[in-house]
């Protein structure tokens, strides 16, 4: 059965990645139609709108969507445009999952942590001004609905995956209202969810213990900053930007609304023509075919890049290899058909 799937644009090296998972998906055996959307400054070099209401429409009437990172026009550093489609989709949370990616070499083994991070306010919500020359204010925003929104979300979301506690990552010794609200929360609707076990943790011990013992963690969850912090760091202990994928979370007329997305991306200029790793949108669109009732394929595409990286011989540049993004994306697509 062929199946229509919605696909963001945001130009690049997400260029390069798309023709790598077009490449695999149709290697796995499922025949997809892509309906791909340029968004930020790919959408802008072709005179459109930055979030082209045309893909704000595909997406909520789809229900999901593959993305790749929407970038913004040389030099330009005051819109960010994938925080500007979260808040267009109403999305609220984005999890990410870090796990160690078999046949990469890493400090730890047996990592398996769910980071569930708040992405609509925080000071992501981007209220900064110059009080006087040489003094500027940044104002973090945080409101209980958002708080408890996300708490339940990340506790609902432990019950369903059969996670047994949850960290809540804070700094309210230091900011005793903002995240002192956000604790409060957490504590509130841990409640609801005596099966599962609360916990609490400053963020800068978090990151020590992160980088010392990893396995004491099954889910986080976070406010805006901290998330984006924890996410990579936690990828950088399982395999580096290969590994890890974002997925993030809205309702849309009260039905499920997700986007999954490659939370890394930059200019050829920067990475160079075909010379990205794919692995980190293929795995983005392994979760949305999981979720698109393929999950035999989704797993097909995943044990075929474990055979790829455990035989060492095709690797990308930041892999420690030569291979090119298509080169990758080859030798997936022959251990598909090797294993068919």
């Amino acid at each position: 059965m062929s199946r229509d799937l919605v696909l963001i644009q945001g130009g690049g090296v997400g260029l390069d990645e798309e023709a790598a998972v077009r490449r695999i998906v149709a290697a796995a055996g499922v025949d997809v139609r892509w309906r791909v959307f340029e968004a930020g400054h790919a959408a802008m070099d072709k005179g459109l709108p930055p979030l082209p209401p045309a893909m704000l429409d595909a997406v909520r009437e789809a229900g999901r969507a593959l993305k790749t990172k929407l970038l913004n026009p040389p030099g330009s550093h005051d819109t960010n445009f994938n925080v500007q489609l979260r808040r267009a989709l109403e999305l609220f949370p984005s999890v990410r999952p870090l796990r160690n990616l078999e046949g990469v070499p890493a400090r730890f083994l047996n990592v398996d942590i769910l980071l569930v991070r708040e992405i609509t306010e925080d000071l992501y919500a981007a209220g900064e001004h110059e009080i006087v020359p040489g003094v500027v204010q940044s104002i973090k925003v945080v409101t209980e609905a958002a708080c408890r929104r996300i708490c339940r979300f990340a506790f609902a979301l432990a019950r369903v995956e059969g996670r047994k506690a949850i960290h809540c990552i804070h700094k309210a010794n230091i900011l005793k209202l903002a995240d002192g609200l956000f604790l409060g929360c957490f504590r509130e609707t841990a409640r609801d969810f005596p099966e599962i076990q609360p916990r609490e943790m400053i963020v800068d011990n978090c990151c020590m213990q992160l980088v010392s013992n990893p396995a004491q963690f099954q889910m986080l969850v976070t406010g805006n900053l901290y998330g984006d912090l924890l996410s990579d760091l936690g990828a950088g202990l399982v395999g580096g930007i290969s590994a890890t994928v974002g997925i993030n979370h809205g309702v849309w007329h009260g039905s499920p609304l997700r986007v999954y997305e490659s939370i890394h991306g930059a200019p050829r200029e920067v990475v160079g023509e075909n010379r990205a790793n794919p692995l980190a949108l293929t795995f983005a669109a392994c979760a949305l075919l999981r979720d698109e009732g393929e999950a035999a394929a989704a797993e097909r595409i995943r044990a075929a890049v474990r055979r790829v990286l455990e035989a060492g011989r095709v690797r990308t540049r930041d892999l420690g290899g030569t291979a090119t993004t298509l080169d990758m994306a080859g030798a997936v697509e022959s251990a598909l058909r090797e294993a068919a």
